[in-house]
This record gives C-alpha cells, structure tokens and sequence, in this order.
C-alpha cells in the first residue's frame, strides 16, 4: 500500500466512524435543545451588539478568543497504536501521508476560524465600522496565520522535553494575540508584519532544530486517541460508544469531600459514585470547564432573561453530561454483588450529578454578585435551583433507559 492509499484508508474510516455517530447527534433531543438555545442567544446577542459604543474594547476581545483559536492547532494524523511498530520503520517514506494530514487539519480549523469569525463580526463591525472587504482580507491572512501555527506545532511535535512544548504554546499565543491585535485595532501594516514576522522566525527556528529529529509516535497517537475520545464523549450524550475510554487521577486534595458521606452500608453506592465523578477527567474535567465557558458567557449580557437562559443551557449540557457515570460499572460483577437494592445505585448517581449541579449554579451566582448584578444573579440563582429540580425527574426517566 502506498501513501496516498493508506492516508485515503485511514481518511475514509474517520468519515465512516463520524457517520456511524453523526446519525444519532443530529437525531437528537440535545442538538434540538442546543439550537433553540443558539438562537435565543443569538437575539440578546444581537441587542447587546445595538449598544456598544466606540470605546468598546471589541480589538482585545477579538485578538484574545481568535488568536487562541489560531494558536491551537491539533493535527489530525489519523495514527493508531499498531502504528508504532508497522510504519516506524516507513517514517522517511510518509511525508506526503502527513502532509496530507496538515491540509486536512487546516481545512477543518479555517471552518472553525471562519465561524467563531463570522459570530464576533457583529461587534468588531459595529465599533470599528470594518466592512464586508476587510472581514474578507482579515480570513485570509487568518488562514495563512493558522498554516504557519499548524507548521509550527508539527515541529514542536518532535520534542520530547514537556516545558518545550507548553513554552511554544505559551510565546505562539502571544505572538497571535498581538498580531491580532494590530490588526483589529487598525494599527497599520507595518506592525502587525513585525510581529508576523517574528511568528515566521520561530517556525523556521523549530524547523531547523527538529530537522534531524524523528517523529515522537507515542505522542502523536496519544493525540489522536485523544482527539476520538474527545468525539467519542459527545457521541456518548446520544448512544452507547463501546470505543469510549477515560482516564483517572488520584485527587486526594478531594478527599475531604468524601467526608460527608456518612460511613455505613447503605452508603455504599454513594461513596462509589462520589470516586467516579472526583476522579474520572470526564466528569471533573467537564465540570470545570463548562463552569469556566459558563461564567465568561454570563458577564457577556445584563438581561435577566439572557443570564437565565445561558444558567439553564450550562447546567444542562453538565447535567446531561454526568449521566452516563451510570453505566460506568457496570461491567464489573462486584458492584452487582453489594447486598444493596438497585435502586440505591441509581439514587447515588443522580445524588453526585445534582451536587455537580448545585456547585455549578452556586459558582454562576458568585460570578455574577461579584459583578455588581444583585437581582439578576438572586433571580438567575432562583432559576437554576428550579432547572435543577426539573432536571432530576427528567435524570430519573434518562438512567432508567439506559
């Protein structure tokens, strides 16, 4: 088999996966929820844009989410673990297999550039006066941006010291941000060249020092695993994914949450799930990240209605999110031997989930007193508590279907 066949293989094996999953998503309660909600969203979006002044500081906010969007560049390589001990020996031969590997990711991360620029144009339109000809100019210099990123994170690839590689991460978003800026804030050509220019130094610079390196295949199939089980967790929302495999960490900075769960048989359960959810990156990984997206989202609007709308959508793709911890063990016959009623066990998961819940909301509130929106947050507060309430016999209905 020669490269083109074996990169079209893997390729079409991607597509055919995604479809297999793809079906269910589209067909599913979540999308359709998600989508009224965008809309929503959309129209206080639309009115918070009305009345923006000159002074907004729409260039930093542009420079700071697009140029992160610009400096994260995944590769999609489509490796797998048999790789390391089949093409290893092939390395020198599959340069036009990757390089295919890195039009596809640019190909995809420009669509993704193209949206998350499509959404912020309204306000950068509406501060800086920018027209449809400089949004034109300004994605394709964002394309051209992105492929020396992608260039740039292939070479990095290659080396295996850990603070090289968050270094990079850390001087590329810098250098993006501030070429960015320079170029949202009308700064002229010469600047914002400078400083692509300086980006350019460091990719040749990378190129040169990994010249005569190989390939880390232990990292860049991590990546891609990652990367599928990253779909896989979506898919997870919508149907049974056998292929879906997570990671755990001890935490024993959590521990003392354990404490609260009183020490005696019908417990048992309890303490089970409080593990599952404090350990496993899916569950604590997801918590803090939606809280995070969650609570920047809301400093965004002042309307009460927009703040109950936005409380209501994070808590349910968290809520939705925590559920399948329920199928979690139940492939281990030890956990059927407790001498404990099944229900117990499906009281434990909705308890865990709903705590999740509760810290969510209580972080949103938080946010938003701190913010100086009393009412708001006591009535965006109020809301959550009773989606939460809501969500818990709708949890009841959802574990019993699984």
């Amino acid at each position: 088999m020669n490269n083109p066949d074996l990169w079209q293989g893997r390729f079409t094996a991607f597509i055919i996966e995604m479809q297999k999953y793809l079906k269910y998503i589209f067909n599913g309660h979540l999308l359709f929820v998600l989508l009224i909600a965008a809309g929503g969203l959309g129209y206080y979006y639309s009115e918070w844009v009305k009345d923006l002044g000159s002074d907004f500081p729409a260039a930093l906010i542009m420079c700071l989410i697009i140029g992160f969007a610009a400096a994260t560049s995944p590769i999609f390589t489509f490796l797998k673990e048999a790789d390391m001990i089949f093409l290893l020996p092939l390395e020198t031969k599959l340069k036009s297999y990757f390089s295919r590997s890195i039009t596809l990711s640019l190909f995809m991360q420009s669509f993704i550039l193209l949206v998350l620029f499509a959404v912020l144009m309204p306000m950068y339109s509406k501060v800086s006066g920018a027209s449809l000809k400089d949004f034109a100019i300004i994605f394709v210099f964002l394309i051209v941006l992105k492929y020396v990123n992608l260039m740039i994170t292939w070479h990095v690839l290659k080396f295996q010291e850990k603070s090289t590689i968050l270094t990079d991460a850390a001087i590329r978003y810098i250098l993006n941000a501030a070429v960015l800026y320079l170029v949202f804030s009308g700064a002229g050509i010469l600047f914002p060249l400078i400083a692509f220019i300086l980006l350019i130094a460091l990719m040749l610079y990378y190129r040169s020092a990994t010249i005569r390196k190989p390939l880390k295949w232990e990292k860049l199939i991590e990546l891609e695993d990652k990367r599928m089980m990253s779909f896989y967790r979506i898919a997870n929302l919508f149907t049974d994914v056998p292929k879906l495999r997570g990671k755990t960490a001890r935490r024993k900075w959590l521990d003392w949450l354990l404490k609260f769960i009183p020490y005696n048989q019908n417990s048992a359960y309890s303490y089970l799930y409080a593990r599952t959810f404090l350990r496993a990156n899916d569950y604590i990984g997801l918590l803090l990240r939606l809280t995070v997206i969650g609570s920047v989202v809301l400093l965004a609007f002042i309307s009460v209605w927009a703040n109950i709308l936005v409380i209501v959508i994070f808590l349910y793709m968290t809520g939705i999110q925590l559920l399948p911890a329920w199928k979690q063990h139940e492939m281990k016959i030890w956990v059927s031997l407790y001498p404990l009623p099944a229900k117990m066990r499906e009281t434990a998961v909705i308890k865990m989930a709903m705590y999740f819940l509760i810290f969510e909301n209580l972080i949103f509130f938080l946010v938003k007193i701190l913010s100086g929106a009393v009412v708001s947050s006591l009535v965006s507060f109020a809301a959550g508590f009773v989606f939460i309430s809501i969500f818990r016999a709708y949890a009841v209905k959802k574990i019993r279907k699984f």
